[in-house]
């Protein structure tokens, strides 16, 4: 069985276990929102396109993000490979916009003197 950060249970950062601290936790992994974008921007992807798409995961990294993001319900196996669930396409729909703040963010850091 692969264990997977889940809300209600302690995870990082969080002794109650809130659920967008699961899925923080969860997605905080090395790899996992690289994966979910790899799938969201190509699609199905085998194993092999996934690991030259994400070049520097090594095989056994990959294998168990996938299994993580699997038991999360956000990828699925098909028969061109691996794609996000409907739920998975929902989570990088609402990550878009948090990569646009994470751009503004880094600008504004940049613009700004050391502190």
């Amino acid at each position: 069985m692969v264990d997977i950060p889940r809300p209600g249970q302690p995870v990082r950062g969080s002794k109650t276990g809130a659920p967008i601290m699961a899925l923080f936790d969860l997605l905080g992994r090395n790899w996992s929102m690289g994966i979910v974008w790899v799938l969201s921007e190509i699609g199905p992807c085998t194993f092999r396109e996934l690991q030259a798409h994400c070049e520097s995961i090594s095989p056994a990294a990959l294998n168990m993000r996938l299994k993580e993001l699997q038991v999360a319900c956000f990828v699925e196996r098909v028969a061109d490979g691996y794609v996000l669930t409907p739920l998975g396409k929902e989570l990088y729909e609402d990550l878009v916009p948090l990569g646009a703040l994470a751009k503004k963010w880094g600008e504004e850091l940049l613009s700004q003197p050391n502190k």
